[in-house]
């Protein structure tokens, strides 16, 4: 009887405690400015070996630019054109980059959330694309705009994450040339966190800028970053229309873009990391350096996503030494150049949330800290190679994003975290659980998992025995249950949604 008694006692406190850490405030957490030193792979030899090898693939093979618009824009700027290829000599791209920003202040529409880009700072932003989701029975399905608006929600309502992202899933339910409208009034209305605009056509990148136009006003916004987007190269070695034309559109608004290659090595890159890795430097710079030829100083990021491309199977491969290779080497080209760098995120091609899952988001994500990673898209969320956006892995990221905002900080060497004064209150063959030191600090000495068990396994087992993914899942419904939209100015959302209504009118319900 004692021992059941002693059993309910802990069961109780520890659900005490849970609930307590379930309702306590949300403090949102500044952007990472790392206090860690970076790591750097390779020395500045070969960094410069990388770099004349990618300024061959410039001069000598090209770049096909499949738009009529970028080709005009070339041969005025003085590129070697034939046909769609162009070729850019060193002495071109050098002077395009010297034009773009090291770094860039991105205003959301709440001033205390604005970001960083660039310098040591980090912004971390939720998984991008996922045309799937893993629901919170852990059932795997398309994506809808609910689900879109959820992972929104989360995002605002998660510390860590420093920006809202774009299309975190796929909201399927909604017809494709209107999408874009709903995800980002989306990101408007239930975040007031800095948001991506949308790049899967030249016209839909257009009203992205118009409703920010809406948001912030015209004049702020040609002149204030608003949108961080991203644009993807057709490696090996194209830049196709649609990807241009988006590009352009938010070039030529001043808004950011993450100019990224999609790396698999040995299918759309060399299958050797260094030749990947010179193929991609050469990709973006291309990119970026067309930005500054559409409006010299826009903000641009040296984006990358790095896999490995399966011998076997054909499948993407990501927290492998190579793709872990390859982070850091572009943040060193990224230096460089001086250029604000996105790499990295949570990535894994794991089903569901389990071991593979865990082992391959941190062999990924600890290199883009460790590498200086800027702007790091599909940090919570990421399934599935990027098919899916899983709530359970969302707050699972959340978690290890939180011991890495801690850990970014490095060590505290101040007078009372050194505890002397504990050290010498105790002295040899004590314990500090009840000095005044530890009694000063015990909540905020260490980091505390919200979602790990450390508990006994009868607590465990007496609890309902519910693995991580259970448990991540009921946090993430917990977190939505608590959410509360942050004030928008009832005028402006009018404007928004009259925009919209009129833009829907005009755009037909299917892809022709």
């Amino acid at each position: 009887m004692a021992a059941e008694t002693t059993t309910q006692t802990r069961r109780g406190g520890t659900a005490s405690r849970r609930a307590e850490r379930a309702s306590a405030p949300l403090v949102q957490q500044r952007y990472i400015t790392r206090e860690i030193p970076l790591y750097e792979l390779i020395n500045a030899e070969g960094v410069e070996l990388l770099h004349e090898q990618s300024m061959t693939i410039l001069e000598e093979i090209g770049i096909d630019f499949r738009d009529e618009a970028a080709i005009r824009l070339w041969r005025e700027a003085g590129a070697d054109v034939k046909g769609q290829r162009v070729h850019l000599s060193r002495e071109l791209v050098m002077a395009k980059l010297a034009l773009a920003p090291s770094q860039y202040t991105q205003h959301a529409r709440n001033p205390e959330r604005n970001v960083v880009i660039g310098g040591r700072n980090t912004v971390f932003a939720p998984v991008y694309g996922s045309p799937f989701v893993r629901d919170f029975d852990n059932k795997r399905r398309y994506g809808t705009l609910e689900d879109l608006r959820n992972f929104v929600k989360l995002t605002y309502m998660t510390p860590v994450l420093h920006h809202s992202g774009g299309v975190i899933c796929e909201p399927v339910d909604v017809p494709v040339p209107k999408r874009h409208l709903e995800i980002v009034y989306s990101h408007i209305k239930f975040s007031d966190k800095p948001f991506m605009g949308m790049v899967t056509a030249p016209e839909r990148a257009a009203d992205t800028v118009r409703l920010a136009q809406i948001l912030f006003g015209e004049a702020f916004i040609d002149t204030h970053p608003v949108l961080t987007s991203v644009v993807n190269c057709n490696s090996p070695m194209v830049w196709d229309a649609t990807m241009l034309g988006s590009l352009a559109c938010y070039a030529r608004a001043n808004q950011a873009v993450l100019v990224t290659p999609f790396i698999m090595a040995g299918a759309m890159a060399p299958a050797s990391t260094a030749g990947a890795i010179a193929q991609l430097n050469a990709e973006v710079l291309a990119g970026i350096a067309y930005a500054q030829v559409v409006r010299p100083g826009a903000p641009m990021v040296y984006g990358n996503f790095v896999t490995t491309v399966s011998m076997q199977s054909g499948a993407p491969m990501v927290g492998t030494p190579e793709p872990a290779m390859m982070i850091y080497v572009t943040a060193q080209l990224a230096r460089k150049y001086k250029l604000p760098l996105r790499t990295g995120g949570m990535l894994n091609g794991s089903k569901i949330a389990d071991a593979q899952a865990a082992y391959e988001s941190l062999g990924t994500m600890l290199p883009t800290l460790y590498a200086g990673a800027n702007f790091v898209l599909h940090s919570a969320g990421w399934l599935e190679a990027g098919l899916a956006a899983g709530y359970a892995k969302f707050m699972m990221d959340a978690d290890q994003i939180a011991m890495l905002q801690r850990f970014a900080g490095n060590l505290d060497l101040s007078e009372e975290a050194r505890a002397m004064e504990a050290i010498r209150e105790v002295g040899p063959g004590g314990h500090y659980l009840g000095c005044a030191h530890t009694q000063r600090n015990f909540k905020t000495a260490f980091y505390t998992s919200q979602l790990a068990d450390n508990n006994s396994y009868e607590q465990w087992e007496a609890e309902g025995a519910r693995d991580l993914d259970q448990r991540a899942s009921a946090a993430a419904r917990q977190l939505l249950a608590r959410y509360e939209p942050p004030a928008l100015d009832p005028a402006t959302d009018e404007a928004l949604l009259d925009f919209i209504a009129r833009r829907n009118a005009e755009l037909p319900n299917n892809v022709t």
